[in-house]
This record gives C-alpha cells, sequence and structure tokens, in this order.
C-alpha cells in the first residue's frame, strides 16, 4: 500500500490504481448473445407490461 506521510506526522493511504487495458470489440457470438438477450428482455418487459394492463382495472 503506498502511503505518504503529510505535516504532522499523518499518514495518508491511498488505493492501488487498477491497470488501464484497451477494451476490444465485442466478437461475432458477444454480439450475437447481445442481441439475443436484449430481444429476451424486450419481451420479459412486453409481458410484464400486458400482465399489468390486462390484471388492472383501467379499461
Amino acid at each position: 500500500m503506498p502511503y505518504t506521510t503529510e505535516d504532522g506526522g499523518r499518514l495518508n493511504n491511498f488505493a492501488a490504481e487498477p491497470k488501464v487495458y484497451q477494451a476490444s470489440p465485442p466478437t461475432k457470438a458477444e454480439q450475437r448473445n447481445y442481441i439475443i438477450m436484449g430481444l429476451l428482455a424486450l419481451v420479459l418487459v412486453s409481458g410484464l407490461i400486458f400482465v399489468a394492463f390486462s390484471v388492472s382495472s383501467v379499461s
């Protein structure tokens, strides 16, 4: 842990910084998985909205 000493003898502890790296673009398989998960999320949200409207008393 990197410590520094301030005026008056107080120690100051800094967090360790993570290594920086450049992100790589998603592969074709990852892009396909993102599309599938997005469609499943859309179906889930649409289904929940449909159920909410069907059980509500709003006409």
